[in-house]
């Protein structure tokens, strides 16, 4: 008896072993994988091991993780049913449509909007109200380069089509360039670019570059490499009132509805008017889904905007929106934000501050109130979908569909937040990873040092969460 005894407690001892040998404990990879100078921010919480960190209290740039905070805040102050409501009135002669920042609204909707209301003739004027947002249509710290481009569309309680135009520019074989509008978008492209190959380029310094005006006037310059196919582009709306109100003039006429006066934009908010249609956009859960799973920085500002003029009853702003945000997050998660510097929603701006804290804190939240949040599941997962379906560390085994997370890129700054998933798909280890300053020499023989980065701190959580 007394030897099977021992058998059995050296058996259970053997696998006892083997058990925890199964899972590794967390463990950052060595900072000297990336270049130097570059600036990190880690932190680490599996289910089985303390906390881990690396200048978890340094500020940083958080470029799209900033999301996070503003979904989570819509998610509390708004709730799930909440959808924005776009309305068409009467007053008198004048027809008023009423914006509301809705991000996700068309054109086929603002037709649908005066098919419901019976629309045949417009006596007086169409107005456009606007007064849901206020201030700045974009932010404090955007960079002036990137304006006229779609992720930088302006945040605007007039939004069209997601005030995004499209267009496309051809090289010719004489050496110049020739662009090209579709007929339905009301703006004007012109270009004076120089069609040069590749080795011309290189020895010219000599880009495409973009000028545009507050009328929705674009002008390409510089050089373009010759292409056999046209370079489509897509430009930021610089004047959306400008842009909705031709779109709408041709929806008028496309429907044979008779505008007497003119589309303006209204001075204030009509005090009295006829409800005659309403329109509204998807709950607030598909629009978070969109905003994070594809990054969507209009979606982000707007929503913003909104969660400023919801919390404070005025008009939403960059301001009111922001501190919205804070103020939501610490009385209703207890997420302190206080030393956090927040410019906008989406993260495009350069002056946004958070800490890895931050992100861990908000991590910590979601995970623990997920079963009524339902909010996990609306970031995008490790080569799966959203922005992580192609990201170069995360297309493959064993990361691929472990990692659900929301990332974040600005110049030299890759960032990533969310959760390594259990063999039940529920989030299980919270991880936090900003990095900044990074700037690499150009080697194109070998793997991206960020690459092999993530690849290494990601597989050692997965190995240290998943049995």
């Amino acid at each position: 008896m007394r030897l099977l005894s021992v058998s059995i407690s050296i058996l259970t001892l053997i696998l006892s072993f083997h058990s925890q040998a199964a899972v590794e404990k967390p463990h950052f990879p060595s900072p000297d994988i990336l270049p130097t100078g570059t600036r990190v921010g880690l932190m680490a919480k599996s289910p089985t091991s303390t906390l881990l960190y690396k200048n978890n209290d340094m500020l940083f740039p958080p470029a799209s993780t900033l999301k996070l905070f503003t979904a989570l805040a819509a998610k509390i102050e708004l709730g799930d049913d909440f959808r924005y409501q776009t309305t068409l009135a009467q007053s008198g002669s004048d027809l008023i449509l009423t914006f509301s920042g809705d991000p996700s609204l068309t054109s086929a909707d603002i037709e649908q909007l005066l098919s419901d209301a019976k629309i045949k003739e417009i006596k007086g004027n169409l107005l456009i109200d606007n007064t849901a947002f206020t201030g700045y249509e974009k932010a404090v710290g955007w960079p002036w380069d990137i304006l006229g481009v779609c992720y930088s569309t302006p945040s605007s309680a007039i939004t069209l089509n997601n005030n995004c135009v499209m267009a496309s520019i051809y090289t010719n074989k004489d050496g110049t360039t020739r662009s090209f509008v579709p007929e339905h978008q009301p703006i004007t492209l012109s270009t004076s670019a120089r069609a040069i190959t590749r080795q011309q380029q290189k020895e010219q310094y000599c880009d495409l570059e973009l000028n545009a005006t507050q009328t929705n006037q674009y002008f390409l310059s510089g050089c373009l490499v010759k292409r056999e196919q046209p370079l489509p582009l897509n430009f930021a709306v610089q004047n959306p009132f400008l842009y909705a109100s031709t779109t709408i003039q041709q929806i008028l006429k496309d429907n044979h509805i008779k505008l007497n006066g003119s589309i303006q934009l209204a001075q204030a908010k009509p005090h009295s008017a006829k409800q005659l249609a309403t329109h509204q956009s998807a709950t607030l859960p598909v629009l978070l889904e969109h905003m994070l799973k594809d990054s969507d920085n209009l979606y982000a500002n707007n929503i913003t905007k909104t969660l400023g003029g919801h919390f404070f009853k005025q008009a939403g702003s960059f301001t009111n929106g922001s501190q919205a945000i804070k103020t939501i997050l610490k009385q209703q998660a207890k997420i302190d934000l206080s030393n956090a510097i927040l410019e906008d929603g989406s993260g495009l701006s350069r002056n946004n501050r958070i800490s890895p804290n931050h992100l861990y804190a908000l991590l910590k939240y979601i995970k623990a109130n997920d079963h009524k949040l339902h909010f996990v599941h609306l970031m995008p997962t490790a080569g799966v979908n959203g922005t992580l379906e192609y990201r170069a560390s995360m297309r493959k085994a064993p990361i691929k569909g472990q990692i659900v997370a929301k990332s974040g890129s600005l110049f030299a700054t890759h960032n990533m937040a969310g959760f390594v998933v259990d063999e039940q798909g529920q989030p299980a280890t919270i991880f936090v990873q900003l990095v900044t300053d990074y700037h690499p020499q150009a080697n194109t023989s070998t793997i991206a040092p960020i690459t092999q980065f993530e690849t290494a701190l990601y597989q050692n959580l997965i190995k240290a969460t998943v049995k």
